[in-house]
């Protein structure tokens, strides 16, 4: 198929690709690249087009995996089991076909519409100050590298090309498949509720060692936030969970439709904003329930907007948030949206965010028919003053010679793509500007 537009969902990213391709297999991805790579035609895989960067735009041929899904394996472990799964799988589909076998991921983000791959590759996290993101979950992969050639690797079999491709913004090749570390299905015991600002960053330590899974919302333009702590269960816990109508009117009335026409009369209206922020921090209720982890894990989110989230160290986050707080008033900035606050442990991955420090995470947001860029601006200048590092699937302005210095392995990770990609097949002016 010839001559198609495609948009990511945020709008923000567009791509007129010669050709676009579907393959049934890996064995079809492995010929599409030999082909493209012959003919000097660049290629990106595609996945649900979530990344709010350019990361999968192209002009050459694009490689959609939405006929790669499902489960290939289960291989029972201590505390779980080794899934194979194919790399176009949504994870909310993949979700379910877990619980049907007795598993959970150990870990998720709070968006579940994207495909594995590609919410690997661009280094989805999720929260919990004693887990990691989703990278560090994957214990073998399956690659279609430049040279069209199919390799399997993992920690003890190609492990620079495993290390590397763990977290790999799709610059060495195709990923086919994974296999993931899942644990015996579990579920969660959620409880919301609405706190001042200042108590929850006063005791942020206890708190982040006490909770499985914490985060909080924070209401731009007041000192209230919403509170999510959510804790691990044993998979026979019974379930509790949201009544149909309680959910309808938090998740989908309130949280999305009415959210949603706020931020629409708000564009236009700017002003409005610090009172209708006033009034939501206001109206915020407690609830609590049980339910399965991927349930309490994943949010419904149908408003669009436009998002960028730096990954700093834990102890900077009191300061960094506070130097926020005096954007907004001393800037002029009138933001609809809450900054959402998460965690993650430290981890090995090279290109990973979270790479050998615990870290909290800052995401910002505006709606998408709003102008980001002065604000996110500014708040990239106060996350980039304490060592911050860009989430590579969402929007930032760093270039390589700066993101460098951040990344220990970072020169690791060009000499992969160099051995591996050497006519940068897979790249494109993203990759170039983030990696050289």
């Amino acid at each position: 198929m010839t001559g198609t537009t495609w948009r990511n969902w945020a709008d923000c990213a567009r791509a007129e690709p010669q050709v676009v391709a579907h393959p049934a297999d890996a064995d079809e991805v492995a010929r599409l690249v030999r082909q493209a790579s012959s003919s000097g035609v660049p290629v990106k895989a595609v996945g649900a087009g979530h990344s709010f960067t350019p990361v999968a735009v192209t002009d050459g041929m694009h490689i959609h995996l939405d006929r790669l899904t499902g489960i290939e394996s289960v291989v029972p472990t201590a505390t779980g089991a080794h899934v194979t799964v194919r790399a176009g799988t949504r994870l909310d589909r993949l979700n379910e076909l877990l619980w049907s076998l007795g598993l959970s991921m150990i870990n998720l983000g709070d968006i579940d519409v994207q495909t594995l791959a590609g919410a690997i590759a661009t280094g989805t996290h999720g929260t919990g100050a004693a887990f990691g993101g989703l990278a560090t979950q994957v214990v073998g992969l399956e690659i279609i590298t430049a040279a069209g050639d199919t390799v399997a690797c993992s920690a003890e079999h190609n492990p620079t090309l495993f290390q590397a491709a763990r977290l790999s913004l799709g610059a060495l090749g195709v990923l086919t498949k994974m296999t993931i570390d899942c644990r015996n299905a579990y579920v969660m015991h959620a409880e919301e509720r609405p706190e001042p600002l200042d108590d929850v960053l006063s005791d942020l330590d206890r708190i982040r060692a006490a909770i499985d899974h914490f985060e909080f919302y924070w209401w731009p333009h007041t000192r209230r936030v919403l509170t999510k702590r959510n804790t691990r269960l044993p998979g026979s816990t019974p379930l509790r969970p949201v009544g149909r109508v309680r959910g309808y009117i938090d998740d989908e009335l309130l949280s999305n439709t009415v959210f949603g026409a706020i931020n629409a009369v708000s564009t236009h209206v700017p002003a409005v904003i610090p009172h209708a922020n006033a009034a939501a921090a206001r109206l915020l209720s407690a609830r609590e329930y049980t339910d399965a982890a991927h349930h309490v894990f994943a949010s419904s989110r149908r408003v669009r907007f436009r998002e960028m989230e730096y990954a700093i160290p834990v102890a900077e986050l009191p300061g960094v948030l506070e130097r926020i707080d005096r954007l907004l008033t001393d800037g002029g900035h009138r933001i609809g949206f809450p900054i959402e606050v998460r965690f993650a442990a430290a981890d090995d991955v090279w290109l990973s965010t979270a790479h050998g420090r615990d870290t909290a995470y800052v995401a910002v947001h505006v709606y998408w028919k709003q102008d980001h860029r002065q604000y996110f601006r500014a708040v990239e200048e106060i996350a980039r003053s304490v060592d911050g590092r860009p989430h590579w699937g969402k929007l930032h302005r760093r270039a390589a010679p700066d993101l460098r210095p951040a990344y220990p392995r970072f020169d690791d990770f060009v000499a992969a793509r160099d051995e591996y990609d050497p006519d940068r097949v897979f790249g494109n002016d993203y990759l170039t500007r983030v990696l050289g």
